[in-house]
């Protein structure tokens, strides 16, 4: 994820004309390198991270090729193409899982199980669900996200039957305990979509932006207190969630365990792409919100104050990895992060 990253910052500082002086993957002492006709590439001891080091990023260099003196937009492009690549990864491994499958989940209700709180609230066989609890619905991943974070005591749904939008609010589920979080059980089954070519891709794309909504909705919930830090993982965290996925899937299958790989794979680098691209210092959002500021003011901001700017959000951005990933750790040894139970 990391290489597909800074390899979108490569090849496009490459099509731009920008001289690349150093392409790393991982952090720290150098492992094995070699001098490329200009750039030179580099393995790193630390798999953390990786860097695409261009002439000039400083604004220093008086290199006809350096990334200061390349227009805007150029710059613009070379800055979000790593994000950009990491999407797109996130849509070929999407690709791969969806073309096991032999069809696909719609949004349109087929039955109900028995004594299903769907049904006695009044909703039909052949409705199409358009939101739940306020959150808009595509596809079927938004339908089992929205639900898996919807209030488990009482829902607002609506759905569109004979072209009309119906709206059913304060609808309660049956619901479960797990891990001391209360979640609603789901009481309906959905009509499948016949998989071909077309279906494929409209279903892959749908997939992909469904999961970049799921990132910024948990962002906002975060901010706004929705989630705790409880439901919050960093490196340390994700390496144990990828770890149980891995032994419940070879539990079944070689095959499960690395599909289970390739949707953790998936989920992450949407993850790293969209976060990306906040705009906040120290990411490449944050040189996005500065590079749309140059674009407006027509000069660029002066290189010591973005330097200030980028080292205050760095230190910012590390000192909230470390609370994470002490979250992380507590949960691993007593079952609950910082925030919750």
């Amino acid at each position: 994820m990391i290489f597909i990253h800074e390899f979108g910052h490569f090849f496009t500082a490459k099509l731009c004309g920008i001289r690349v002086n150093e392409f790393a993957i991982g952090m720290g002492p150098t492992l094995f390198r070699f001098q490329g006709k200009e750039t030179k590439y580099s393995l790193r001891l630390l798999p953390i991270g990786g860097f695409c080091a261009m002439e000039g990023e400083d604004g220093k260099s008086t290199n006809e090729r350096s990334f200061a003196g390349k227009p805007v937009w150029k710059r613009a492009l070379v800055v979000v193409m790593g994000a950009v690549m990491n999407i797109l990864l996130g849509l070929v491994l999407m690709m791969v899982l969806l073309g096991q499958e032999s069809a696909f989940s719609s949004t349109t209700i087929s039955q109900f199980t028995k004594n299903s709180a769907l049904q006695q609230a009044g909703l039909r066989r052949g409705d199409t669900f358009v939101s739940v609890d306020h959150y808009r619905i595509y596809g079927d991943r938004d339908l089992s996200f929205a639900f898996a974070t919807a209030n488990p005591d009482s829902v607002d749904l609506e759905v569109v039957r004979g072209g009309k939008l119906l709206t059913f609010p304060n609808i309660k589920f049956a619901s479960r305990v797990v891990e001391g979080k209360k979640y609603l059980t789901l009481d309906f089954y959905v009509m499948p979509i016949e998989k071909n070519a077309g279906t494929m891709v409209e279903k892959s794309v749908q997939d992909t932006v469904s999961t970049v909504r799921m990132v910024w909705y948990s962002l906002i919930g975060f901010v706004s207190g929705k989630f705790s830090f409880n439901d919050v993982a960093g490196p340390v965290g994700a390496a144990s969630v990828i770890g149980q996925a891995v032994t419940a899937g070879l539990a079944r299958s070689f095959l499960a365990g690395l599909n289970n790989i390739f949707y953790m794979m998936m989920v992450l680098t949407v993850n790293l792409g969209v976060i990306n691209l906040m705009p906040f210092p120290a990411l490449d959002g944050g040189k996005l919100l500065f590079l749309l500021i140059e674009a407006v003011r027509r000069k660029p901001i002066k290189p010591e104050y973005e330097g200030w700017v980028e080292t205050a959000g760095f230190c910012l951005l590390m000192g909230f990895m470390a609370i994470v990933t002490y979250s992380d750790i507590l949960r691993l040894v007593t079952g609950k992060g910082l925030g919750g139970s």
